[in-house]
């Protein structure tokens, strides 16, 4: 197993109150995401979220998560929320994410059979690919997936996904050698509550993969 050679990005998903936002930002997260998709239990609203943002200090990216969004929807978060990155966690196509005015990822749910260089290929716009376990419905399920389904030579940045916690992420960031990681029920002592802790505890845990 070769060494990391680039300092892993640390992504905070699915912030609901402000005192995540503090603990995420003075653990030293590089992104903070927000999830705009109503049946997540980690949504927050347009309103709240330009709330949240505003906690922000400048450096730290603010991410807006979506789900097969109509486009107006996507123009009315740009209107109300500072965001700096989208992403699409749904069954979006290239047309769907791009024409936004911001750089956008595209998540691919991991399963047997499915060709992430394919899919890769499939947005070319894209600045990241989030890689992330298969579950019913869309994100947050906190399962992990078979790290080794991954090619090694990826065209886009790889952001991993799926069941990261401070017990394993330092593992994952040796095996997989990401450009990020990406967290949100691994920290969290409910859905939506993020614990401060653990958002300390998954921020070493990345660190140590460095040595």
């Amino acid at each position: 197993m070769s060494p990391v050679l680039h300092r892993t990005r640390i992504k905070i998903c699915g912030l609901t109150r402000e005192e995540d936002v503090r603990a995420a930002v003075a653990a030293g997260a590089d992104a903070i995401g927000f999830v705009f998709y109503p049946p997540s239990p980690r949504y927050v609203s347009f309103e709240r979220a330009a709330e949240l943002a505003r906690l922000v200090p400048p450096f730290v990216s603010i991410v807006g998560l979506f789900v097969n969004p109509a486009p107006d929807f996507v123009r009315e978060a740009l209107a109300k929320v500072p965001l700096q990155v989208l992403q699409f966690h749904g069954d979006e196509q290239e047309t769907n994410c791009v024409g936004f005015g911001l750089p956008y990822i595209k998540a691919a749910r991991m399963r047997p059979g499915l060709d992430l260089l394919k899919y890769a290929a499939c947005f070319p716009g894209a600045q990241g690919l989030l890689v992330d376990a298969f579950v019913e419905g869309y994100g947050g399920g906190g399962e992990t997936f078979d790290w080794s389904l991954i090619p090694s030579k990826l065209p886009l940045p790889l952001i991993l996904s799926g069941g990261l916690n401070a017990g394993n992420v330092a593992e994952a960031v040796r095996c997989v050698q990401p450009w990020a990681v990406d967290v949100s029920s691994g920290v969290e002592a409910a859905k939506g509550i993020k614990d401060a802790v653990r958002i300390i505890e998954f921020v070493a845990g990345v660190q140590h993969a460095h040595g």
